[in-house]
């Protein structure tokens, strides 16, 4: 019969630079897409005059949480259906989808087109899981676990500082630029058109790189050809050649079925075939679980902390009738800092957070270890909230150092946990045939807790306002953030084996496989 060879040459030993380049250039559109409408979401709404304008904070919030929930709803899908027709086809699908959202909210004259358009692009966007899945499919060594899986969340953080930075500069460009926007051009009819159209054809940059340059990781999917005419290989092969080896056509030692593992090859294929998976099993969902506690408090510190530096400042009182100004349970409104000072700290954020991806990550992790880091830095997440409320009492000349070493401890647990989890939730993947689909239940899980987060979090800083205590919505959090310290005992680690990913069954326990293999092999000797 014929045979056929990979069409790519690349070293399943070496880090897979060039492809996760790629793909880091493929994902870098996509959070700079969705974050781009968060600086003209409030005024979007305003302009549309939905009701009371009091009432915009919450139709803003109501449209940017719309991508979230309809993620929600289908990232398990997505994941799901990449097992079954490979990632490269979902991930596309997951860009164009991106990018008719970003075209529909341009073009939108009411806030029912602006939301069709949103739930539009996450019911079509399975992207999260589906890059997770690829990352774990291309990094076949667990040496380089860590550094691979802190590159997108990486590329994230880059996303997300561009993204509202492009959003900012060219909303409404009649007003900002009005000698290039002239009164009656479509871009004053339409004055959020243009930061949309900008994503959007970085989006299309994505999908023809993506198309043309980015591999099929898929182990059942990726693409072969044909190797010469005088290459042969038959079922038949024999372990070991006889002496009229030279007169045999010559075989190619780069197929799966040659040598003396050929048996232990077709076991494991044979294995996977007659086993099932479950999704839902009790080491998953521990891991799924530990990443929801964590996706649900991150989120309410990302929404907590403008409106804590932009509230106005209440003065202390000469006397408090019951509480005193140090006691924590006091602590009414927040920093009365401007737009741009808020800007500029975020900025500042950013940089923090991507020095931690990229040189304190990659360390601790190899340093350390996974497991142990995990549990560390999870057990550790509720100090970054406790102390944001304590900013109130810091004497005005030491103010900014004492922001910043928030975000810093805030960002060494928060961007540390994030890889790590990515890690154990593959680790905890059976088989690398459901990987596409737990990954996607991972991205609904997380979609889920982004989408119900801020609104509570909202919910408890209202509450806490007309109470003089901003601080009870940072201790919610923390309270959250308590649950998953205790809750992150429950993630396991099995001892392991690697037992050749390409195959379907990269990590299983090693006694089931080896009792499996010596079956199949007694079988096929009788």
């Amino acid at each position: 019969m014929a045979v056929t060879k990979q069409r790519r040459q690349r070293n399943p030993d070496e880090f897979p630079t060039v492809q996760l380049f790629i793909l880091a250039i493929v994902r870098l559109a996509e959070p700079i897409a969705l974050t781009s409408i968060f600086p003209y979401a409030w005024a979007f709404i305003k302009r549309l005059k939905i009701g009371d304008e009091e009432d915009a904070s919450f139709y803003a919030g109501l449209l940017i949480s719309s991508f979230s929930l309809a993620e929600a709803l289908m990232g398990m899908y997505w994941g799901g259906l990449s097992d079954r027709v490979g990632r490269k086809p979902v991930l596309l699908l997951g860009c164009v989808g991106t990018m008719f959202s970003m075209v529909t909210v341009g073009f939108a004259s009411n806030i029912w087109i602006a939301l069709l358009g949103r739930v539009a692009g996450g019911l079509l966007n399975g992207n999260i899981a589906v890059i997770q899945t690829m990352v774990g499919e291309l990094v076949t060594k667990p040496e380089h676990e860590p550094k691979a899986y802190s590159i997108m969340p990486f590329v994230w953080s880059i996303g997300t500082i561009i993204g509202p930075a492009i959003g900012g500069t060219f909303a409404d460009p009649h007003d900002t630029f009005p000698h290039l926007f002239p009164t009656g051009s479509l871009f004053e009819r339409f004055p959020y058109l243009l930061p949309n159209l900008i994503c959007a054809g970085m989006l299309l940059v994505s999908i023809l790189l993506g198309y043309f340059l980015l591999e099929e990781t898929h182990p059942d999917m990726q693409p072969r050809v044909a190797l010469p005419d005088d290459t042969f290989l038959s079922e038949n092969t024999p372990l070991i050649e006889t002496s009229d080896a030279m007169k045999r056509p010559a075989v190619d030692l780069r197929d799966e079925n040659y040598g003396t593992m050929r048996s232990r090859g077709k076991a494991a294929k044979s294995l996977e075939k007659h086993v099932t998976y479950s999704v839902f099993s009790k080491k998953i969902m521990a891991v799924v679980l530990a990443l929801s506690i964590f996706t649900y408090h991150s989120m309410t510190y990302d929404h907590l902390l403008p409106i804590f530096f932009e509230d106005d400042r209440v003065p202390s009182p000469s006397s408090l009738d019951r509480i005193g100004p140090l006691s924590p349970l006091y602590s009414p409104g927040g920093l009365g800092f401007s737009l741009q000072a808020v800007g500029m700290i975020m900025a500042v954020q950013g940089v923090i957070a991507l020095f931690m991806q990229a040189v304190v990550f990659p360390i601790m992790a190899e340093r350390i270890g996974v497991y142990r880091l995990f549990i560390f830095v999870t057990v550790l997440q509720p100090i970054a909230y406790m102390i944001v409320p304590s900013l109130l009492y810091v004497p005005e000349g030491l103010l900014y150092p004492a922001i910043y070493f928030c975000l810093t401890v805030r960002n060494f647990f928060s961007i540390l946990v994030y890889p790590l989890l990515l890690i154990l939730i593959k680790e905890a993947t059976p088989s690398l045939s459901i990987l596409g689909k737990v990954n996607g239940l991972a991205a609904s899980a997380g979609a889920a807790c982004r989408m119900v987060a801020p609104p509570i979090a909202g919910y408890l800083y209202a509450m806490g306002k007309r109470a003089d205590c901003t601080g009870i919505a940072w201790y919610g959090s923390a309270f959250v953030a308590v649950l998953g310290a205790v809750q992150c005992f429950s993630v396991k680690r099995d001892r392991v084996r690697e037992t050749g990913g390409e195959e379907g069954l990269r990590k299983q326990p090693a006694d089931e496989i080896t009792i499996f293999v010596d079956e199949v092999e007694e079988n096929t000797a009788a």
